[in-house]
């Protein structure tokens, strides 16, 4: 039985159609009707008042990266869709499925310079997968079963639907016989993979005697951390990752070789001038990750598998390429290709795995004396939150040893800005990430500088009471920007000193428990009371202002001179 209900209603029965339980957003007055009808959807429709729209965004994003889910955000017209446009830009770098609900002016107005008018489309077509106005109630169910369609299929990203006011207010017939969008002519999401492409790829890993495995942020997204485990286990090929690509294979597992990139581990970076075939799963070979691209593994044959074919030879030359998604292309290689052994390419590693342990890793986790250490910090959290953690890191300094120094021992057990290194990302997106997976621990490190970027997010954990254990590594400056300074510019601190609040008073007056922590005989009881604890918890630690995140090694390059002493020569054995 149909019934005659506004557009706003309208939107909002769709977006329960689509399954969709969570929203963020922030009310104004383009949006409205929207918002007043929410007021009875209370009972299927959570809806997360964040403090800023910028949180919005990036607390959708840390609830799809570990639910799964697209991401739902709703904001108003002009300066609330504008604020918005950071974190869909950040979306569409790291491939996170969001849909954006933006309030409009009234169509008789759009181009008239109406108050809190903004050209929404104009500005966030170059940073979304699809971004579409809705001018008339009739389009509707139309827009959002197609927004929902493209934002979660193939490789995920935001969709911004730009919603006028005029077609919150008219009223449309409802049936509620919504039909999820299932086809778009010229889209396709999840190709066909070629048998004989597989058989090209195959032939060349059953063929390598130093093979190597990048596993990036595609394996996750199609979630085939099973299939990669089984993948290299069979062929016995050392696995590295990208950043976002961390917690695709346990931190544990004897494969696991590591980070790779600027600011990656040593053994796998190192192994990029060494192996013989390289197979990019789910990765875009970005400037981190390479280096100089024109020195990047030129004695190897590169494999390349993702599920967007707009990445093949962008970056990086291929010599075979699979479009598909990763967890569909593993499943075909994986009885396509032979079990063996690589025992002396996998020995070859110890040497590069004890020199990083002895120069660099030794020194910053288990330190004997001096100041608090950034990664020493990071182990013992990771040590108390146990397997099922998850890491939420904002940008700089605090992103590299974190995610460095945490232990991964489930799926989509990191979340952090990879693409756009957007600073503030971090504690939206540890509200997001909690509230997309209660039941895991999730612990958020962040420097002294992102932290004041959305501080305002805290109101969020007040209201909501979400249970995100935040970690303040605070050096008093702006640590990787002074590390260059440091490094390249002479010594020359311009505009990186803080001079910074107290962060635990502030954390007070969000009815959050919080505590100084300056000492190293301090650390495990406040960090053992943190985790013990059941809502939020803030530690503020003081640690070593002239601390750096090695090895900052290029992966494209032999050079390690920035962890090694003055004088000393990298001698690798052969």
């Amino acid at each position: 039985m149909s019934e005659k209900i506004t557009g706003a209603e309208a939107m909002l029965r769709a977006i329960e159609a689509e399954g969709v339980d969570t929203i963020f957003g922030y009310p104004g007055g383009a949006i409205i009707p929207v918002f007043d009808r929410l007021y009875d959807h209370g009972s299927k429709l959570k809806h997360i008042l964040v403090r800023h729209e910028q949180g919005a965004t990036h607390a959708a994003q840390g609830y799809a990266r570990v639910s799964g889910k697209t991401g739902v955000v709703i904001v108003t017209s002009g300066p609330g869709a504008t604020n918005a446009i950071t974190g869909i830009s950040d979306a569409m770098m790291d491939s996170t499925p969001m849909v954006v609900i933006m309030g409009q002016v009234s169509s008789e107005s759009l181009g008239s310079d109406a108050f809190q008018e903004t050209d929404v489309i104009g500005i966030t077509q170059p940073v979304t997968k699809w971004s579409h106005q809705i001018r008339s109630v009739e389009e509707i169910a139309w827009a959002v079963s197609r927004a929902f369609y493209i934002a979660s299929t193939g490789r995920p990203g935001p969709v911004v639907l730009d919603f006028a006011k005029n077609a919150q207010n008219e009223l449309v017939e409802w049936d509620n016989d919504y039909k999820k969008c299932k086809f778009i002519r010229s889209y396709i999401p999840y190709p066909e993979v070629k048998e004989e492409d597989v058989d090209v790829v195959a032939e060349i890993i059953n063929a390598a005697e130093r093979p190597l495995i990048i596993s990036g942020h595609g394996v996750m997204i199609a979630e085939a951390e099973k299939e990669l485990v089984a993948f290299a286990e069979k062929a016995d090929i050392p696995v590295s990752t990208t950043l976002l690509g961390l917690s695709t294979i346990p931190t544990t597992h004897p494969l696991n070789k590591g980070m790779l990139g600027m600011h990656g581990n040593v053994a796998p970076n190192m192994a990029t001038n060494r192996c013989d075939v390289m197979i990019a799963i789910g990765m875009r070979f970005d400037d981190r990750v390479t280096g100089d691209v024109n020195e990047f593994a030129k004695q190897a044959k590169i494999v390349h598998i993702d599920i967007d074919e707009s990445e093949f030879n962008k970056n990086v030359k291929a010599d075979a390429t699979i479009h598909g998604d990763a967890k569909t292309v593993l499943e075909m290689l994986l009885p396509k290709i032979n079990e063996t052994k690589h025992s002396e390419w996998l020995a070859s590693f110890e040497y590069d795995e004890e020199l990083e342990r002895t120069k660099v890793i030794n020194k910053e986790v288990y330190p004997k004396e001096g100041d608090l250490k950034m990664g020493e910090v990071v182990n013992k959290v990771s040590e108390m939150a146990g397997d099922s953690a998850v890491l939420v890191t904002d940008v700089g300094q605090n992103q590299m040893m974190s995610s460095r120094y945490f232990q991964y021992g489930a799926p989509k057990g990191i979340v952090t800005s990879g693409g756009l290194g957007t600073m503030g990302f971090g504690l939206p997106a540890a509200i997001g990430a909690k509230i997309g997976a209660p039941e895991r621990p999730v612990c958020f490190f962040v420097g002294d500088g992102g932290i004041q970027m959305t501080i305002e997010e805290l109101g969020v954990i007040l209201q909501y009471g979400v249970a995100v254990k935040i970690i303040i590594l605070n050096n008093n400056f702006l640590g990787m920007v002074r590390q260059w300074q440091d490094i390249f510019y002479k010594k020359r601190y311009s505009q990186t000193p803080m001079v910074n609040p107290d962060f635990v008073t502030i954390a007070k007056a969000y009815a959050i428990p919080a505590e100084d922590v300056t000492e190293r005989s301090q650390l495990d009881a406040a960090i053992d009371r943190m985790m013990k604890y059941e809502g939020a918890y803030v530690l503020n630690v003081k640690v070593e202002t002239e601390g750096y995140v090695f090895p900052m090694v290029p992966a494209g390059s032999t050079m390690l001179n920035t962890i090694l002493a003055p004088g000393e020569k990298y001698q690798p054995e052969n």
